[in-house]
């Protein structure tokens, strides 16, 4: 959340230093609207590049990461909120234990986290210390 106001703040500050720039260069000496536009297309972008696709797609590599790391026995989150134990890997789908006598597959991308022994003992240690 203040990722966003962080980056709209950033913008606005922006866009008013870069119309204030072209208005003194327009009293200077007028001339045509896209080269006082260009600079502020080219600020916009790499802004827009750094805080927004980058971030993306780091997230999404770490994601395929994980979606080729899954192991047997390893324990996942669906995106249905379903808790399970990975038994079989296919080429696109994984069969989740969830039950007893309850197997059912999914497809990888299916998969939002891979819930790990040591995350749990990490987790149970910061909550003892609150």
């Amino acid at each position: 959340m203040k990722f966003h106001l962080l980056i709209s703040l950033t913008f606005f500050y922006l866009v008013n230093a870069v119309s204030a720039f072209s208005q003194e260069t327009q009293q200077t000496a007028p001339s045509g609207g896209f080269e006082s536009l260009l600079p502020m297309f080219l600020i916009m972008f790499v802004v827009l590049y750094f805080f927004m696709i980058r971030p993306e797609k780091k997230k999404q590599n770490e994601r395929m990461e994980m979606l080729k790391n899954i192991k047997k026995g390893d324990k996942v989150l669906t995106a249905a909120g379903i808790l399970g134990t990975v038994g079989n890997i296919k080429e696109n789908t994984v069969m989740i234990k969830i039950g007893e006598n309850s197997i059912v597959e999914f497809t990888k991308s299916a998969i939002t986290s891979v819930i790990n022994e040591k995350e749990k003992t990490v987790d149970k240690s910061e909550k003892e210390k609150k």
